[in-house]
């Protein structure tokens, strides 16, 4: 089970983190979440999440400026085509920057 890092989350009210949590509950594959510290720990259920799902860590990543490489993992021959466009994926340097520079 991938366990995804959420590392000093900034909050800038009390609704916007209810609206994180509540965010996180509503994606599929999230299994379940921890806080340790200041980090707050997802555990996805499977390494090859829906598109749906992955679109939706995308963007909950990067409203939440949360370390985006780690979502690398779950590249596949069966979402590659979207999820590593290079031209039109806003997520793609921040995903994939360890890729890019070998």
């Amino acid at each position: 089970m991938p366990k995804l890092e959420c590392k000093k989350v900034t909050f800038y009210s009390e609704g916007d983190e209810l609206s994180f949590f509540k965010w996180i509950d509503s994606i599929n594959c999230i299994e379940r979440y921890e806080g340790v510290g200041d980090t707050i720990y997802l555990y996805v259920k499977t390494k090859k999440p829906s598109d749906i799902c992955l679109r939706e860590l995308l963007a909950l990543f990067h409203r939440y400026k949360i370390d985006m490489s780690q979502l690398e993992i779950f590249i596949s021959d069966k979402n590659k085509v979207w999820f590593y466009d290079r031209k039109q994926a806003y997520w793609h340097k921040r995903v994939f920057k360890n890729k890019d520079k070998q």
